[in-house]
């Protein structure tokens, strides 16, 4: 029995309609070998949603966000929009999206391509064969906290307030993401955190502790950010799946995806406990060389495979496209982003051409 799924598509500014329109054919194809059908209804967000309707995220877009089973988002913003006031802006949009749908987790992968992999900074030696998931908790501590502000003193000099907080519940629910994420992969998960000094993280690392006897698969280990910051470039290979919190999840995952030196190649997942998560490319817009056929779609493709895995639970769906784009670019088919001497040089479309050529022949 074909089980079906309620896609909401978000194609957004610049690329992102090029993008899209690739992501779906193949998701189209994929689904007719996996037994998944897709109806596709699109919106719109960023600044093609203030062009048209005069705000970067109508409550239509909302409302139809929230009745799908996952949301597929291409790219937003542009240098058109940049002057507007900070509400107005595409990349309000975007929180809001996060925010209407409660989304307080993010999923950011950092793989080497092993056909990409002389792209990286480091020795082929210490990134061949990383594959790691970092798991950031998107809507509490530092960055949320209360109070915050800059403040005047009582003798006159001002200074500058940030809270960094946590209750159980935020830590329990990243954690139990985060626990089910390494379920799906390798049974590894390291419990980032600063413990030793801050009275937060050892709630943190207390609590998932707890988590940790309801998942006895999976192996628990913890590790003090500032030697996790240093480990991540010195022996990447040793983590899997890594959990942590707001302010140090944006700063690993941002060293964790330049250890591909191909961060145009990378997606993105935004998850929250039952509303549909949003699937999106780590890239931008590229106004510069949007409609030109110049896009690389592979950060969409794998954003739709991160959907079908980890949103609508369709593992061989996502096993597919992932495949597929091994094997595209073990034919040295290149866009031009990735483009190296030798290699054969593709616009947008064609890769996706190429792409379908390669699932359809299993």
């Amino acid at each position: 029995m074909t089980q079906q799924y309620q896609i909401t598509l978000l194609p957004g500014d610049g690329i992102g309609p090029e993008i899209m329109t690739v992501a779906v054919e193949v998701l189209k194809v994929v689904g007719e070998q996996s037994g998944v059908s897709f109806r596709f209804q699109e919106a719109l967000i960023g600044g093609a949603a203030i062009d048209a309707k005069g705000e970067p995220l109508p409550p239509e877009t909302l409302e139809i966000c929230m009745k799908s089973d996952a949301v597929l988002l291409a790219a937003i913003g542009g240098y058109k929009w940049d002057s507007l006031p900070r509400h107005l802006r595409p990349e309000t949009g975007l929180l809001g999206l996060r925010a209407g749908l409660k989304l307080f987790a993010n999923l950011r992968p950092a793989k080497i391509l092993p056909q990409l992999m002389d792209a990286s900074s480091l020795k082929r030696e210490v990134v061949e064969g990383v594959d790691i998931m970092v798991v950031r908790e998107l809507t509490g501590g530092i960055y949320f906290g209360q109070p915050r502000g800059i403040f005047t003193t009582e003798t006159g000099e001002k200074r500058g307030v940030n809270t960094m907080a946590y209750t159980e519940a935020e830590i329990d629910r990243i954690g139990r993401i985060a626990f089910e994420t390494a379920r799906k992969r390798h049974k590894k998960l390291c419990s980032v955190d600063k413990a030793n000094v801050l009275e937060v993280s050892q709630l943190w690392r207390d609590r998932m502790n707890a988590l940790a006897s309801d998942y006895p698969d999976v192996e628990l280990s913890h590790m003090y950010v500032d030697n996790a910051a240093m480990q991540l470039v010195r022996t990447p290979r040793q983590f899997d799946t890594i959990v942590t919190s707001n302010l140090f999840g944006d700063i690993l995952s941002d060293e964790a995806a330049m250890l591909t030196g191909s961060i145009g190649m990378l997606p993105s997942a935004s998850l929250g406990a039952s509303a549909p998560g949003v699937f999106e490319p780590v890239h931008g817009s590229a106004p510069d060389i949007a409609g030109q056929d110049k896009a690389n779609p592979l950060a969409t493709v794998l954003s739709a495979a991160m959907m079908l895995r980890y949103g609508l639970n369709q593992p061989n769906a996502a096993d597919r496209i992932e495949q597929a784009v091994l094997k595209v670019l073990d034919q040295d088919y290149r866009t031009g982003d990735i483009m190296s001497e030798g290699m054969t040089l593709l616009g947008c479309q064609a890769m996706g051409d190429a792409l379908i050529q390669v699932i359809r022949e299993g």
